[in-house]
């Protein structure tokens, strides 16, 4: 029972790691898609986070929190695409320029505002009587079955007790399924990333549907990062994206830009994490394996799937090349 307890616990802090991820992945998703690159991910994530906190801290309320932080992610999205878009802009060098952006903002207003540092005050605190963050939900009859066996522990430790955004980001998938593939803006979003010339002699607007793509893409992008700071750690604190636009990023193209395999790569790298989080302070053939070693164990084997056991994958014809419609 206590190795069926174990597992049940690294598949616990796997939902809870794989979830920010799901939801940026799944913005990029949106956004490569319609032709657009986007390693901009990281960017949005950190902006919404601090965003969400900040609104979370003065309003006292989660959900204003996740409303400002998809407001600040919209925002850098629409920047991102004001400069591919309609400036035809390099999408690598407008990426990296937004991630600059949001570190180096995040940090300069967060100190500005509460002189700590570039962190936010913590979102539950006693002495102010604030509770801003989202709290965890307790399904029904879940405190009931927690001691029976097996059921219990799914039912109570694995499926039970993770904050909405969990539920929200699984949700989405199948939603983000059906709007890319089974709706025509969806149809149009794929013809863009495809071949825009073709878009284009149909009357559709490339730049509206481009322009829209990243609207879609940083609405999900905010919820990965208020998922940080509102939910997860009920603070912002700098830099605490900590690579995860990349790693979705590379989760999008380990699961070939579509939603179930992405979500699949998600849960992989979630399921690295959670392993290398437990595996802290282990002893291997008689020495102590070093807590680095650890923490950079999935960011490692992000490289190593990536480079070696991906296979074969057909990214979007006309992703990352600029569209200048021709005039008769």
């Amino acid at each position: 029972m206590e190795a069926f307890d174990n597992i049940i616990l690294i598949l616990d802090a796997t939902l809870r790691n794989a979830t920010p991820l799901i939801f940026a992945a799944l913005a990029g998703m949106f956004s490569e898609r319609s032709g657009i690159v986007n390693i901009a991910l990281e960017g949005k994530i950190l902006i919404s986070a601090f965003a969400g906190a900040s609104a979370a801290y003065y309003t006292g309320s989660p959900w204003m929190g996740l409303l400002a932080g998809m407001m600040a992610s919209v925002v850098f999205a629409q920047l991102h695409a004001f400069a591919t878009v309609t400036h035809n802009g390099d999408h690598v060098v407008s990426g990296l320029a937004i991630n600059i952006l949001a570190a180096g903002l995040t940090a300069a207003v967060g100190n500005y505002w509460f002189s700590q540092g570039g962190n936010t005050p913590n979102l539950v605190s006693r002495a102010e009587e604030l509770n801003a963050r989202f709290e965890p939900i307790v399904l029904p009859f879940a405190d009931a079955l927690a001691d029976v066996p097996i059921i219990g522990g799914i039912y109570s430790e694995l499926l039970s007790g993770h904050y909405i955004l969990v539920y929200l980001a699984f949700l989405a998938v199948p939603l983000c399924w059906f709007v890319l593939f089974r709706t025509r803006f969806g149809l149009r979003l794929r013809a863009t990333g495809e071949n825009p010339q073709a878009v284009d002699t149909a009357g559709i607007s490339v730049t509206q549907v481009r322009y829209l793509a990243l609207l879609v893409c940083g609405l999900l992008a905010g919820f990965a990062g208020v998922y940080l700071s509102v939910a997860l750690t009920a603070q912002f604190s700098p830099n605490m994206s900590a690579g995860k636009g990349y790693m979705a990023l590379a989760a999008l193209i380990f699961g070939k830009w579509r939603p179930k395999t992405t979500m699949l790569a998600c849960l992989l790298f979630g399921a690295l994490q959670a392993i290398a989080d437990r595996s802290q302070g282990a002893i291997i053939l008689g020495f102590e394996v070093p807590v680095q070693l650890v923490e950079a164990l999935p960011y490692i084997l992000t490289v190593v799937l990536l480079g070696g056991f991906i296979g074969r994958a057909v990214a979007p014809k006309a992703i990352g090349k600029p569209y200048v419609k021709e005039r008769a």
